[in-house]
């Protein structure tokens, strides 16, 4: 299938340097288009549609290239996992605040965007450089478990105990993990993924659990496995987990909307903060004097 529209009409170009100045300016190899005529990595979108999923439309878009429909598949397990944890969660929450404010949907939705920064919606970027560096360790291969150990031991000293991807606040097990997790075990089996990204995220979990503690792969881990073991570079990993919060977000955003309400914010009204600045205090006497004498001037009719 690459059956193109006939060429619409042809529309007059310049011809100049300046014209291929800017035309390099604004080069890309993602998209070509032209009248009657649209191409995404050189594919007609009409052949795309309806053929491929949006999963592998993402693939396509980032990569260059179409992915097999079991790779597709894989990523869209994390696409799926990702959208939603509920509204208290910071990026859903203060979507769903913006959303009363008389804002938009599409200001809604940025502001729940805008907070996906390195403490919340950072921590599967971080797994993957921590997995990714395990894995391309050249000891790897020849004693995963102490390779493991001494990249944890190094990214908690310079970082601090907390260890992203692993252990979650709410959940002693994460469910979500648990199901990609197998699924990405069948894809290790059928060869569609080499593995070495699961057996590094394995071998973490068990040097956490030398602490006497169970800290098992949350969704952001399993998330930096999958797109690990799909080539996915890390700075881009957080770009996904973007996309598919936004569908979390938007549905969020639209059912307050459809609530109503004006100004909503955190807590209820009937809950307050709590102050712990200075007590009640007086201005001091050089403001109060001088507010005396401009106001004695004012009823005097100074100029």
């Amino acid at each position: 299938m690459t059956a193109d529209f006939p060429a619409g009409p042809s529309e007059k170009r310049r011809d100049d340097p300046g014209a291929s100045a800017i035309a390099d300016w604004w080069r890309s190899s993602i998209t070509d288009i032209a009248p009657n005529q649209i191409r995404v990595r050189g594919y007609p979108i009409q052949d795309l549609i309806g053929t491929i999923t949006f999963p592998a439309m993402v693939w396509l878009m980032t990569r260059g290239e179409l992915p097999s429909p079991q790779q597709a598949r894989l990523l869209e397990t994390v696409l799926v996992a990702g959208v939603d944890h509920g509204p208290l969660a910071p990026s859903l929450s203060i979507a769903r605040m913006a959303a009363t404010c008389g804002v938009g949907l599409n200001n809604a939705m940025a502001s729940g965007v805008n907070v996906l920064g390195d403490v919340h919606g950072g921590a599967g970027e971080q797994c993957m450089e921590l997995l990714g560096g395990i894995v391309r360790d050249p000891a790897f291969a020849g004693d995963p478990a102490q390779v493991a150990r001494a990249h944890v031991e190094a990214f908690q000293a310079a970082n601090g105990r907390y260890l992203p991807g692993f252990g979650h606040r709410y959940h002693k097990i994460d469910p979500r993990s648990v199901r990609i997790s197998a699924l990405l075990e069948e894809a290790v089996s059928q060869r569609i993924v080499e593995g070495g990204a699961l057996e590094a995220a394995r071998k973490v979990e068990a040097v956490l659990a030398t602490s006497g503690r169970v800290v098992p792969l949350n969704i952001d881990g399993i998330t930096a496995v999958v797109l690990l073991e799909l080539g996915f570079p890390a700075a881009l990993g957080r770009g996904l987990f973007i996309l598919s919060r936004s569908v979390g977000i938007c549905a969020h955003a639209w059912e307050q909307m459809q609530e109503g309400g004006r100004i909503k914010g955190p807590v209820p009204k009937e809950f307050t903060y709590s102050y712990q600045g200075p007590a009640l205090r007086s201005v001091p006497q050089a403001w109060t004097a001088r507010t005396r004498r401009l106001t004695a001037g004012e009823s005097n009719g100074a100029d």
